[in-house]
């Protein structure tokens, strides 16, 4: 029988292996009768013994813990990329973001690719071989910094600056941005005090870092974490290859600097190893941002590619149309995704039907994933194809199942590891009929 463990007891535990969410996994009190109690530990690695403090504990389930020292290191420990971050930090005091930067870059990769594999086979019942997570590209630096074009900073009441501590709202004022690109990091190191709210960074295609204040007023509501009231509208440039994307400044796009090439690489290899793209069907792109995807897909089709991205976001939509201009089948929709797919399931037309089930139909969906709705939504129109874009394998994994429910398997899933030195990862799943 396991006693409860009250907020604030110390203990001596063993990490077993790695969850999802950037956390590993310990037990107490373990004995021939019980398995113990399941304790969920960040800032450490499978195969290390830790000194830890319980911050939730009692009778619950399971019990999640702050590391304290580690008593017996694993090997692929490494100084963290981020010192302010470091296991010899006080818990309170290290800044979130990089909550794999004390492991060595390759077992963070390794550690990815458990998770990836551990989701798919609980939830979508597939017992995949070791899933391989590949770097963003061959010009990923060493150690997997200095990476992000885009970074969120934080300002308080006070006027400090800074990101917020690991699973916390409190800022931690640092000297150094070891993920951002070396421009947006000396930017950050610029920055004056400021209203409280949030400040961006962001580093497009031309090199010159813009700041975007945000601050959070009673005129300026958060929608989504987004201030936006305060911006002025600008446009910036990306490229992938030789193609420009015109996006706003404030608005989504890839953060790492390799990230749009890398998962317009894996869509086209996974595209074409489906099957490819039949130019006379019709594709859609969901959730299409400003049309990265859909560009791709059209570019594999041809000239008289008829594609559809579909996105909420309307100055997105607008910039999308823009960037899909040069394919006169190509369009882009201003619409709530799953009222947008479950509306086009209930009306099209036998002829709209024949086109999308020769055709592909993409999925980029945040991070809670599409939902039962628009799975069986998309299921219903039978594409030909299906390519999932995912940055959470446990989303990816669920909407994976339902869509097995509906005759679908996975033909390949493709893992990048596009946020080095956290535990984040990006997968690219295609599906066809099975």
């Amino acid at each position: 029988m396991v006693s409860a463990g009250d907020a604030g007891d110390e203990l001596e535990l063993d990490i077993e292996g790695v969850a999802h969410g950037g956390v590993f996994v310990a037990r107490h009190g373990a004995d021939a009768e019980s398995r113990g109690r399941v304790v969920f530990v960040p800032d450490v690695i499978p195969g290390e013994r830790v000194r830890v403090r319980v911050t939730q504990g009692g009778t619950k389930s399971f019990w999640r813990a702050e590391a304290l020292e580690v008593l017996d290191a694993s090997p692929h420990r490494r100084p963290h990329v981020w010192p302010q971050a470091d296991i010899g930090v006080a818990p309170a005091h290290r800044p979130g973001g990089a909550d794999f930067g004390h492991i060595e870059l390759d077992h963070q990769r390794e550690l990815k690719g458990r998770v990836i594999a551990d989701a798919m086979q609980r939830m979508a019942g597939l017992d995949l071989p070791t899933i391989a997570v590949a770097a963003a590209g061959p010009d990923e630096t060493p150690d997997g910094t200095g990476w992000r074009t885009r970074v969120s900073l934080h300002v308080d009441d006070a006027g400090r600056i800074g990101p917020y501590a690991a699973r916390s709202h409190d800022i931690v004022e640092v000297p150094d941005l070891p993920l951002a690109t070396p421009a947006v990091a000396r930017a950050a190191t610029r920055l004056a005090s400021g209203k409280a709210g949030r400040i961006d960074l962001v580093q497009p295609a031309d090199g010159r870092v813009r700041i975007l204040s945000r601050p959070a007023d009673a005129r300026n509501r958060s929608v989504h974490g987004r201030h936006l009231a305060h911006l002025k509208p600008e446009t910036i440039v990306e490229r992938v290859g030789d193609r420009e994307f015109r996006l706003d400044a404030g608005g989504f796009w890839q953060v790492h600097r390799l990230a749009a090439t890398a998962l317009t690489d894996a869509v086209r290899a996974g595209v074409a190893g489906a099957g490819g793209v039949d130019p006379d069907a019709a594709h859609l792109d969901l959730y299409g941002g400003v049309g990265l995807f859909a560009a791709a897909i059209a570019e594999a089709g041809g000239p008289r590619t008829r594609v559809t991205s579909v996105e909420a976001d309307a100055a997105a939509t607008e910039y999308a149309g823009d960037n899909l201009a040069e394919w006169v089948g190509a369009r882009a929709e201003t619409g709530r995704v799953d009222r947008w797919i479950g509306a086009l399931a209930a009306s099209a037309s036998a002829a709209e039907r024949s086109r999308l089930s020769a055709g592909v139909t993409l999925l980029d969906p945040p991070r809670a994933g599409a939902g039962r709705e628009v799975v069986d939504a998309i299921a219903s129109l039978a594409p030909a194809s299906v390519v999932y874009v995912a940055c959470d394998p446990v989303a990816l994994a669920r909407d994976l199942a339902t869509f097995r429910g509906h005759g679908y398997g996975p033909v390949s899933l493709t893992a990048l590891d596009l946020f080095p030195n956290s535990h984040h990862v990006e997968t690219v799943a295609v599906l066809r009929r099975v």
